[in-house]
């Protein structure tokens, strides 16, 4: 079946998104550039041979951190994921801020997650390949206000050091930076922890984190973010310290934030410093000013050189990117082919749904709870029309299966069919209402479409052909998602089934059209 998925009318500018594979970049002079577009927080970068390797924060949404690799810096593949499935035992939530390491031929991943019932921690998981499969060695550090954001540094003699945040900002307190050395297995932290400055000056706010450190010409250099990360209200940033010896002392750059917000780019902070042919690289999120929490925090590559003072310096002290203009190439025309679903697809980290792909169908096995099962891929902009055709006369008796956008299982606005009907579900901080009801004449297949202006507006309609639209009417009601987006998190396009286990729902495909 064929589906006519134009926008209805002329939109404004929006955001970008983001595509596991990207298309090779013509030779450019400037790095400055959108790599991750998308809502990829916190990404860490390095280089293992002659291949770099990326990562980013992946919160609720499995599978956990994603795994990139580049040749150039520019153009990222998909290529796994360090925890693939299966989370580790001790864990719960809060998959935050990913840092590789590698070492003697083996790559360590050190990362944040929640202890269940109890505080954020900083782990360690580690592999013979950069891509995995990673094992899992548990948490390191967890202090009574939490600890975040691990980054393994090596000191002047050589000595491995775990560097992390406090999270005192949690409990209206302090956020010390510390540093513990790590035994040699590097899964354990020994001897006695160093605090290394703490936030003690007013750009920074109520905490300083995110730490990533280099060495270059005698220093230290620990590029680190201040203030608030994320939401509407955040005024995030990034600064430099320096210090001769790791364990320090370490001062503060008088001129910080060395990278703050302009009017293209909002928030930028939580990056990692990389090198290529001689030039150095910061790989950090930020906010795109147009789209901002309904895209979420993007990947950015910003170049830096050293002053005269021996001091990072970034152009006009901001992202230099430019938003992406070719939107099209991120659109998404998925047929389901081979026998699984392909490693762009997430779904929540601990509601994995029982899917199978099977002669260009997806079998999604159905959840009685709220929205119910569901896989989604992340936004790739603000405004685009996302549509799937599923088999309508083959959905058991009440099971509803559709298509949403998803800010969290809690949060989404649906288009659903089943029991003879299509419907409009609203959910909203858990509580789930069926908004419309139009009941629809017997057929095998139904298409359902979702369009989205600025991440806020939103219209459904459906199709028994693929090609003439009946539009559910919303007159009665403002159909506003800007309610979506969680704090910390951009807005997902998926498809859900609810009902009873046991039962499922069958896909024909999945597309999204996005739309400047």
């Amino acid at each position: 079946m064929s589906i006519e998925l134009e926008l209805a009318a002329p939109l404004g500018p929006i955001a970008l998104g983001v595509s596991p594979e990207v298309a090779p970049s013509p030779a450019r002079h400037s790095y400055d550039h959108v790599v991750l577009p998308g809502d990829f927080p916190d990404p860490t970068v390095t280089k293992i041979g002659d291949t770099y390797y990326a990562s980013a924060t992946s919160a609720e949404w499995g599978a956990v951190f994603p795994i990139f690799s580049s040749q150039n810096l520019l153009d990222w593949k998909l290529v796994s994921h360090v925890f693939p499935e299966k989370l580790p035992d001790w864990a719960s939530s809060n998959f935050w801020a990913p840092e590789f390491h590698y070492e003697n031929g083996r790559t360590y991943m050190y990362y944040t997650a929640r202890k269940k019932g109890g505080m954020l921690c900083v782990a360690v998981a580690s592999a013979d390949h950069p891509e995995g499969p990673y094992t899992d060695h548990g948490p390191l550090v967890g202090q009574e206000a939490g600890s975040i954001d691990g980054f393994a540094m090596p000191d002047e003699n050589g000595d491995l050091y775990l560097i992390w945040k406090e999270d005192g900002n949690s409990c209206h307190q302090d956020t010390p930076i510390w540093a513990q050395l790590l035994n040699a297995d590097r899964t354990a932290l020994i001897g006695e922890a160093t605090e290394l400055f703490t936030n003690d000056v007013k750009w920074e706010g109520p905490l300083v984190e995110g730490s990533a450190l280099v060495h270059h010409n005698g220093y230290f250099y620990m590029f680190y973010a201040g203030n608030s990360c994320c939401g509407k209200s955040c005024n995030y940033a990034t600064g430099v310290a320096r210090s001769k010896a790791l364990l320090g002392p370490w001062e503060k750059y008088d001129q910080n934030p060395i990278l703050d917000r302009n009017t293209t780019w909002k928030c930028p902070g939580h990056g990692t410093v990389t090198q290529m042919d001689g030039r150095w690289f910061l790989l950090h999120h930020a906010y795109l000013a147009e789209s901002h929490e309904f895209v979420g925090r993007q990947g950015l590559l910003s170049e830096f050189t050293w002053n005269e003072e021996g001091w990072p310096e970034f152009e006009r002290r901001s992202p230099q990117a430019a938003p992406l203009t070719d939107v099209a190439r991120f659109n998404v025309a998925e047929e389901f082919e081979g026998d699984r679903l392909g490693l762009e697809w997430q779904w929540p980290i601990w509601q994995q749904p029982k899917t199978s792909v099977r002669a260009g169908q997806l079998h999604l096995g159905a959840n009685p709870s709220r929205l119910g099962a569901m896989v989604a891929r992340r936004s790739n902009v603000a405004t685009y029309k996302a549509a799937t055709t599923l088999e309508f006369a083959k959905l058991p008796e009440d099971t509803f299966a559709g298509l949403a956008a998803i800010g969290d299982p809690y949060n989404a606005l649906a288009i659903m069919a089943g029991n003879g009907q299509v419907q409009i579900w609203h959910v909203k901080s858990g509580k789930q209402q069926s908004l419309v009801q139009v009941f629809v004449d017997p057929c095998d297949t139904i298409t359902l479409r979702l369009e989205v202006w600025g991440g806020q507006r939103y219209r459904f309609a459906y199709s028994t052909d693929g090609a003439s639209w009946q539009p559910l009417p919303t007159e009665s009601f403002s159909l506003n998602g800007t309610y979506l987006p969680p704090w910390d998190r951009g807005v997902r396009v998926g498809l859900v089934a609810q009902g009873e286990e046991g039962s499922s729902a069958v896909f024909n495909n999945f597309i999204i059209r996005n739309k400047r």
